[in-house]
C-alpha cells in the first residue's frame, strides 16, 4: 500500500480479519488465554498483560500490509480504522471484535441515571 491515507473499506475489513484469525488461532488463543487468566478481572492487568499481546499480533499483521512495524504504524493504522468505522458498520463490528479481545463486555445497570 502506498499511501495509508488511500486505504479502502475493502483492504481494511481484509487486515481486521486477518488480525482475528491470528488472534483467535492456536498459536495465539492458549497464550491470550493464559495471558487473560493471569490478569483476572483487573483492568490494569489486563492492560499491562493481554493488551500488548494484542497490539503485537496487530504489528505483525499490519506490517504485512505496509504499516511501520512500529508504535507508530499501529497509531497511524488504528486511527484510519476509528475513522472508517464511522462510516462501515463492518469495519466497526470487526475493531469491536479485536478489541473484545482485551477489553471485557461492558454492562450499563439499568439503575444507574444516565441523563445529563
Amino acid at each position: 500500500m502506498a499511501s495509508h491515507q488511500n486505504v479502502t473499506v475493502e483492504q481494511l475489513r481484509t487486515i481486521l480479519n486477518e488480525i482475528i484469525n491470528a488472534l483467535e488461532s492456536p498459536e495465539y488463543s492458549s497464550k491470550l488465554d493464559e495471558a487473560k487468566e493471569a490478569a483476572g478481572n483487573e483492568m490494569l492487568k489486563m492492560m499491562q498483560i493481554v493488551f500488548p499481546m494484542v497490539v503485537q499480533i496487530e504489528m505483525e499483521t499490519i506490517k504485512r500490509h505496509g504499516f511501520n512495524n512500529s508504535r507508530e504504524g499501529i497509531v497511524q493504522f488504528t486511527q484510519i480504522v476509528r475513522e472508517s468505522e464511522r462510516l462501515d458498520s463492518e469495519v466497526a463490528r470487526l475493531h469491536n471484535q479485536i478489541r473484545s479481545h482485551y477489553l471485557p463486555p461492558v454492562s450499563i445497570s439499568s439503575t444507574v441515571d444516565t441523563s445529563l
